[in-house]
């Protein structure tokens, strides 16, 4: 696949639903402490998203890296946009950011987390 065909399918997987993960392994058997953290925070408020397995698929995973400029798995997409990787996302949650984005970007989820 040419790197035009790759970067294609990523567009289209980050923006056929509102929030993609990609991460190693699955959301439920996390192949990495950081992925498993990612889906956590995202369980915990409750927000449904998409998750693909960088472990399964080393070209998407590769290009991803270029894609995203972002070197490192998990990735977080939200409404197409990066949001980042475990620490930005744990940081963001913790200090009600993820929760104001998720809220700006019109994504369910819930208050009480």
């Amino acid at each position: 696949m040419s790197e035009k065909d790759i970067f294609a399918r990523i567009r289209e997987q980050i923006t056929s639903d509102d929030v993609v993960l990609y991460m190693k392994g699955t959301p439920v058997f996390p192949q990495c402490g950081f992925s498993a953290g990612v889906v956590q925070v995202l369980s915990a408020l409750g927000v449904k998203f998409t998750a693909f397995n960088v472990l399964e698929d080393m070209e998407l995973r590769q290009a991803l890296k270029e894609f995203s400029n972002w070197p490192t798995f998990p990735q977080l997409y939200v409404k197409g946009e990066l949001v980042g990787g475990f620490d930005i996302v744990r940081e963001m949650y913790e200090t009600g950011e993820l929760q104001q984005l998720l809220r700006e970007k019109g994504i369910a989820f819930s208050e009480a987390a």
